[in-house]
């Protein structure tokens, strides 16, 4: 919006496909909405019942600046029993969303015009988020026909001298693929030759469907060029406690400590102990939900290879998301996303929203239960446009 009290660089519409999804989702009164990636599910009751326990026994209160110090112990006992990563406490920082995260990750690496290569296609605010930071992003293209890996010498191609990081994301959001170990060995080699530091977000990490999920910052050498991003959001159904976290080299945590200060000051203290308890009793809350959205997964995919002019990887990898391929109607993403929403009012996501090799492909969110997707696939297989 072009306004004199509007800083210039705002005057340029930014708005995401993600933030206009809200609105499209009013268009109708009977829209199932697939947009966005908040479960309908909601946080485990255990959860919800023990941080308000410490809520009711006084912790509403700021907590230690790089977060509750019992948080942070649960974290580095996470890391060591899942993966037999030794993590210390000052390598870790509780933050507001993996979201902010980034951002506080970004702000603290990223000198003016510095390049930071996004696998693409990337999670929509990566972009902007770069910029936020006053750097430049790259898009390093992923594709179908390649598994969605990334191909290392366009990787190779794409890194200058200003070349300061490079962002992964596995399992992905959006093509829910998942990088392979050999792919992450490769990568950590082009880090260390190039001398780059590599942001890991790892989100998704209980959705990985056929093999056990392996952080990159576990791989030999990459503790100290790895940034690694982790939320509660998804892999405990708790998007609106809002509440993440990070591991990085401790003078990396010291500056975004010093950042976040002047940004939220600390993580709400209820959602911290509720990521506690998440922790402590995953084994308990995780197994059911993960479940759940397998079922969803493998059901969708079916279901879209089953219908006329589109197709998705089958079996699904990873996350909750499924990247649809739409090019053999013809029709840009957006076309189709807006013909689905007219003609049988569900709401999926252009790919183009996720970077420029998304287009031809549309994203949805198995955020609903399997009854409600057979609704939604059952309404698009009757639309012209997708009958044989």
């Amino acid at each position: 919006m072009k306004h004199k009290f509007i800083a210039k660089r705002y005057w340029k519409d930014q708005s995401t496909a993600m933030g206009k999804s809200d609105e499209m989702a009013k268009s109708f009164n009977d829209v199932i909405n697939l947009s966005l990636g908040d479960p309908d599910l909601i946080t485990h009751n255990l959860i919800i019942e023990k941080a308000f326990e410490d809520a009711k026994a006084g912790h509403t209160k700021y907590t230690d600046f790089r977060g509750d110090p019992e948080l942070r112990a649960e974290i580095c006992k996470f890391y060591k029993e899942e993966y037999d990563m030794d993590v210390k406490d000052e390598e870790v920082f509780v933050c507001a969303s993996a979201c902010l995260g980034m951002y506080l990750a970004l702000e603290a690496i990223i000198d003016d015009g510095d390049e930071v290569i996004l696998q693409t296609p990337y999670f929509t605010p990566y972009y902007q988020q770069v910029e936020l930071a006053r750097g430049v992003p790259v898009e390093l293209c992923t594709y179908e026909e390649e598994d969605f890996q990334i191909n290392m010498e366009r990787l190779e191609s794409l890194i200058t001298e200003r070349t300061k990081a490079l962002v992964i994301n596995s399992p992905s959001n959006p093509t829910g693929n998942c990088l392979t170990v050999e792919t992450m060995e490769k990568i950590a080699e082009i880090a260390e030759k190039y001398d780059l530091i590599v942001i890991a977000d790892d989100i998704y990490t209980a959705f990985s469907y056929q093999n056990k999920f392996v952080p990159f910052g576990s791989l030999p050498g990459m503790r100290e060029r790895t940034i690694i991003l982790n939320s509660f959001s998804k892999n405990f159904t708790m998007t609106g406690w809002r509440v993440g976290n990070i591991i990085a080299p401790d003078y990396i945590i010291r500056v975004i400590q010093q950042i976040n200060e002047n940004v939220v000051f600390t993580a709400p203290s209820i959602s911290q102990r509720a990521a506690l308890h998440a922790l402590r009793h995953r084994t308990e809350v995780q197994p059911e939900m993960v479940e759940e959205y397998r079922k969803r997964m493998f059901y969708a995919a079916e279901r879209v290879n089953e219908i006329h002019n589109m197709h998705v990887i089958y079996p699904p990898k990873g996350s909750f998301y499924l990247f649809i391929n739409i090019k053999d109607t013809g029709l840009s993403s957006e076309q189709v996303a807006e013909e689905i929403l007219k003609e049988a009012h569900v709401l999926m996501l252009p790919g183009n929203a996720f970077g420029t090799c998304g287009e031809g492909y549309l994203r949805i969110a198995c955020t609903v239960s399997v009854e409600v997707l057979k609704q939604a696939f059952d309404r698009i297989e009757k639309m012209k446009l997708f009958s044989v």
